[in-house]
C-alpha cells in the first residue's frame, strides 16, 4: 500500500507533461529506455476517456507502453490515479487535443500501434466533416507508426465505419488486415460494453503501415 505522499508522486508520473508542445518528442522522453526494456514498443489510445480499456490493456501487455490522449483534464487524471493504484509503471495519460498531438507531438515513426476506438462519429450530415478519420489524418497517423505498425478501428456507426474504411484505404498507406478475436488480449471498451448490451453490431478494422514514404 502506498502511502498518501508516495502516491502523489506515483500520480503526478503518470500523468504525461511533455518537456516542450511545439515539437515532435522523441519516444524516450514519454518512457525512458532501461536494460530490462531497451526498447518497449509504444501504442497510443487516441480519446482514452477514463481509461478501462488503456489499463487493462497495459495490465494484459507489461511488455509494452502505453500513452493516453484525452483531451478533459478531469479524466486524464483519473486515469493517471488508477494506473498508480493498480501499480502500472507502463501506461501515461495526456491531457491534450489528440489532433493536435498525433499531428504535432508524438514521435514520428515511434508508434507500433494506434487504437482510435468509438471516436465521436458526428452522426447529422453537416457535421460529418469534423470526423477524425480524414485523409490528413492518415497521413499523420502513418508517420507516427513504425515500418509494419498498426491501426486498430473500431465504431458502432455503420456509415462512420465505410467513410473511414474508404479513407483509409484510398490513402494508399496502409493495408487492411484480418483481425481475428484471439489475436491478442484485446479489452472492450465502456462504450462497447454499453453497445452490445444495447444490442448493437461493433465493426472493426485493422490496418498494417505501408513502407511507402511520404
Amino acid at each position: 500500500m502506498l502511502s498518501p505522499e508516495e502516491l502523489v508522486r506515483v500520480r503526478a508520473a503518470r500523468l504525461y507533461d511533455p518537456p516542450d508542445y511545439f515539437r515532435p518528442l522523441h519516444k524516450t522522453e514519454i518512457f525512458s529506455a532501461t536494460p530490462e526494456r531497451p526498447d518497449a514498443p509504444l501504442e497510443i489510445d487516441v480519446g482514452c476517456g477514463d481509461g478501462g480499456f488503456l489499463l487493462d490493456l497495459a495490465a494484459a501487455h507489461p511488455e509494452r507502453d502505453f500513452l493516453g490522449l484525452e483531451k478533459l483534464l478531469g479524466r486524464a487524471r483519473k486515469v493517471a490515479r488508477q494506473a498508480a493504484r493498480r501499480g502500472l509503471t507502463n501506461v501515461k495519460a495526456l491531457q491534450i487535443d489528440s489532433p493536435y498531438a498525433v499531428r504535432h507531438l508524438l514521435p514520428p515513426g515511434g508508434i507500433s500501434r494506434l487504437h482510435l476506438l468509438f471516436p465521436d462519429p458526428w452522426p447529422k450530415a453537416k457535421h460529418a466533416k469534423n470526423r477524425l478519420v480524414q485523409p490528413a489524418f492518415c497521413q499523420d497517423v502513418h508517420r507516427l507508426l513504425r515500418p509494419g505498425g498498426e491501426w486498430l478501428f473500431k465504431t458502432d456507426h455503420p456509415e462512420y465505419f465505410t467513410e473511414a474504411v474508404a479513407t483509409i484505404q484510398a490513402s494508399g498507406l496502409f493495408t487492411a488486415t484480418h483481425w481475428p478475436a484471439d489475436c491478442f488480449p484485446y479489452p472492450l471498451t465502456d462504450f462497447e460494453r454499453q453497445w452490445l448490451a444495447e444490442g448493437k453490431t461493433i465493426q472493426s478494422a485493422r490496418f498494417i503501415a505501408t513502407s511507402r514514404p511520404l
